[in-house]
């Protein structure tokens, strides 16, 4: 078995010796048993289930455990990943698929933990670079703070196409919607976020 790279609530950053353009030549050798592989996979994907899981919940708590569940899911089912597919968007299907069931699980017990008072400031959606201004990062806390004002699936788009990077059809696949749909889902969620962002920035965007 394999350890996810998470320390009590910080999940620590690991060196990727691998490009995200081996990923099938990963995805073969973690299929063979190769647990270095599994682990390179991990690190690379474990921030976008994170990103994900919070988007859903917006529960540091519960995010992390899709995480673990996504990647003890992943190591079991490894052996069906089909070389056409987009790795990521399987991933995020994986993930998606554990937040539904575990919210239905939960709904009655935890409903106002999963869909609590949270804020989204404290999802980790980038990293803030040298060059970075302390007004890029106000703006940036501002997004955050919004995104959990929107309804559940556009929240969910906003995640995948702008953070996780996913193409509207990786999109379309992992939610089990058509494309269509992904993109009119996305342009319902920028609009909303913008109406939102207005009163922060004291000018319409």
């Amino acid at each position: 078995m394999f350890e996810l790279v998470i320390n009590g609530k910080q999940m620590q950053s690991q060196a990727v010796s691998a490009e995200m353009d081996n990923i099938t030549v990963l995805a073969e050798r973690a299929k063979q048993g190769d647990r270095e592989a599994f682990m390179t996979i991990t690190s690379l994907f474990q921030k976008n289930v994170f990103q994900l899981a919070y988007s859903f919940f917006r529960n540091r708590e519960d995010a992390l455990d899709i995480v673990q569940d996504t990647f003890l899911r992943l190591y079991k089912k490894i052996q069906f990943y089909e070389r056409d597919k987009s790795f990521k968007s399987w991933v995020l299907q994986i993930a998606k698929n554990l937040c539904i069931d575990r919210y239905r699980k939960n709904h009655n017990k935890h409903d106002n933990k999963a869909m609590g008072s949270a804020e989204m400031d404290s999802l980790p959606f980038t990293d803030k670079t040298d060059t970075e201004t302390n007004s890029d990062t106000d703006i940036k806390r501002i997004i955050s703070k919004c995104l959990k004002e929107l309804p559940e699936r556009q929240r969910m788009i906003f995640v995948m196409k702008h953070y996780n990077e996913l193409k509207y059809t990786e999109i379309a696949e992992t939610l089990g919607v058509a494309v269509g749909t992904a993109k009119s889902l996305h342009y319902k969620a920028v609009n909303n976020l913008r109406n939102l962002m207005n009163p922060y920035l004291g000018r319409p965007l």
